[in-house]
């Protein structure tokens, strides 16, 4: 396997940095880079997609970075999760791309913002396909710099606020992290993760490997605005351009997340009544007090930014009840929530360019200017909520039918309560945004009718429709995905042929 596919492994990364350099040399070129951004974006889409069929047909994949043997080198590996996750990012890395050609301002651009968002996807897609938990570490800083970064390009005084909240709690979680690690190290004598779960199941310290779980599930929980860690996240993500808080809502927090899963099906498996049950905890407290921060809300992007933390909570619902059935669920809810959140934060761009605010007192009358647009949030708005059959209801369905066949009743009750919280909340949306009539007190907003906003705005739209029609084809299609979230959870579950495909290549 290393020898016969490291191209396909490593071109995801390859693209990305080459496109990299060439934004460099591109430097205040705004239209160069921007037309390199929207080839790399197609490439990264293409080469993610080619990772993903290898890995499908032929197993997992591994190189080892200049051939030094696991787990004393640079180890890469891309198993159905991976490669999974790798895919999606590239699909809301091209719709981002397109968004940003009109939703990113000339100035912006000249200051170097596609080559940070690069540098950005960069780290994104290395987190994904890491094989051992420093480079992890390394991944996860470069997603930092560059996040923080784009937070703060422009300069205006909330983005630096938000930014300074972002980077702070950012830091302590890699604090976290940094001492996991080396609990970790200093017990095994090393962090490859195949090789790590081997040590640990043999360890004669179990409490001091519990004791490194608990600052790895704080690190990655802040990363992935578990509870009790989330308020970093409505405070910084509705600070910055959409195409930055769609990027962010898409795919940041679900790092984190995969870091999770990853951690706490390879690695932090031999005391599972204890760790799972804290992990069970957290999910339906994450997914209920962050359904109360969007009901509390009366603008729109604080409203979805509530949302991602809610929903995070679905996600950790199926790793803690650990069944083949519930870590399928999770895989197929994250890639829904994906595809659904980032569009959400893009509408909700173009209803700003439409109306000029984001406070709901201050819209309305969309529906009847818009109704296209009217669509496009409805398709995401209510599979976010879990209508059938639109692909958040097969994502809580799954969910729900592992809990309950685990008997865990009150997560699903939880789960089930939320869901019923989340298409109120969205409901707000829908009747002050599209069914209400425009506000009178609103002197000025943009007038435009639904030709001229399509001749003015494509790109938005186009990004909008491509993921709206992706999230279509899995609400309406959902064989395809169900299956490879059970297989990714097959795997995940049974983690020998990792193991053995990182150390015994």
């Amino acid at each position: 396997m290393t020898d016969t596919i490291p191209t396909l492994l490593l071109f995801p990364l390859w693209v990305l940095l080459a496109a990299f350099v060439f934004c460099i040399f591109s430097w205040q070129r705004a239209k160069v880079q921007a037309a390199i951004a929207v080839v790399a974006g197609f490439l990264y889409l293409a080469a993610a997609a080619g990772l993903f069929m290898e890995v499908s047909q032929n197993g997992i994949q591994v190189i080892q970075i200049g051939d030094w043997p696991a787990p004393f080198g640079i180890t890469l590996v891309a198993d159905l999760l991976a490669a999974g996750m790798v895919l999606i990012s590239a699909v809301v890395a091209f719709a981002i791309i397109l968004y940003s050609l009109q939703d990113i301002s000339t100035a912006r651009k000249k200051k170097g913002f596609y080559p940070v968002l690069l540098v950005m996807m960069f780290g994104v897609c290395g987190s994904f396909l890491t094989g051992d938990i420093f480079n992890l570490y390394v991944w996860f800083e470069v997603m930092l710099v560059a996040s923080f970064v784009l937070i703060v390009l422009g300069n205006s005084k909330k983005q630096l606020e938000g930014a300074v909240k972002y980077v702070t709690l950012s830091f302590i979680s890699s604090g976290f992290l940094l001492t996991g690690s080396a609990i970790l190290y200093k017990l095994t004598g090393t962090l490859n993760m195949a090789d790590l779960s081997v040590a640990i199941a043999q360890h004669p310290n179990q409490e001091l490997i519990t004791v490194s779980a608990v600052f790895f599930l704080t690190g990655f929980g802040i990363k992935a605005a578990l509870f009790p860690f989330f308020s970093w996240l409505p405070a910084s993500y509705p600070t910055p351009p959409i195409s930055v808080v769609g990027l962010m809502a898409g795919l940041l927090t679900k790092v984190g997340v995969y870091a999770l899963i990853r951690f706490f099906t390879l690695l932090y498996t031999y005391d599972l009544p204890t760790t799972h049950s804290v992990l069970l905890v957290l999910a339906g407290l994450t997914m209920f007090f962050g359904v109360l921060g969007a009901i509390a809300q009366r603008n729109f992007k604080k409203i979805l930014s509530f949302h991602i933390v809610s929903q995070i909570g679905y996600m950790i619902m199926g790793l803690a009840l650990f069944t083949p059935l519930a870590i399928a669920g999770s895989i197929f809810y994250i890639i829904h929530h994906i595809l659904v959140k980032t569009n959400l934060f893009l509408i909700s761009g173009i209803v700003k360019i439409t109306n000029g605010h984001y406070a709901l007192s201050k819209l309305g009358g969309v529906y009847d200017r818009y109704p296209f647009v009217t669509v496009l949030f409805a398709v995401s708005a209510l599979s976010l909520a879990g209508i059938p059959p639109l692909s958040g209801f097969w994502g809580k369905f799954i969910l729900a039918k592992a809990g309950l066949a685990s008997e865990a009743y009150i997560i699903v009750a939880v789960s089930l309560l939320v869901g019923l919280l989340t298409l109120f909340s969205m409901s707000k949306i829908w009747v002050s945004v599209f069914w209400s009539a425009t506000p009178e007190s609103d002197s000025n907003p943009p007038q435009l009718d639904g030709r001229t906003l399509f001749r003015r705005y494509y790109c938005l739209l186009l990004a909008s429709v491509f993921l709206t029609l992706c999230t279509l084809g899995i609400s309406f299609y959902p064989d395809f995905l169900i299956s490879f979230s059970e297989q990714a959870a097959e795997q995940l579950l049974n983690p020998d042929a990792y193991i053995n495909a990182v150390l015994n290549p």
